[in-house]
């Protein structure tokens, strides 16, 4: 898949109704009501997800915590494979969700 991290991203986001974007500084923020749930940025993405989900996330590969807070993990795959998108979808979905609570 050459479509890469920025534009899988956003196919997933797009699909998510009731989801704005903004970009400043070569960060697109994507939020639902005023809540950010994810950041891409050059370096990879950050997602805001459940503490005890993110702290779990951290665990897997190309996953880091994020600087943003403990409910965010940065995520920057160096293969975006079958296990990877599924993760990203998972994780942006969930963060939707969350953010709209």
């Amino acid at each position: 898949m050459d479509a890469g991290l920025p534009a899988i991203a956003a196919e997933i986001v797009i699909g998510l109704p009731e989801s704005r974007s903004q970009s400043a500084a070569g960060v697109v923020t994507w939020n639902r009501a005023g809540v950010a749930f994810a950041a891409l940025a050059a370096n990879g993405i950050e997602i805001r997800l459940d503490r005890p989900i993110a702290v779990a996330a951290t665990r897997t590969p190309d996953t880091a915590p994020s600087s943003r807070g403990p409910d965010w993990i940065r995520f920057n795959p160096r293969d975006l494979d079958g296990h990877a998108l599924d993760r990203l979808r998972a994780w942006l979905e969930l963060a939707y969700r969350r953010a709209g609570e």
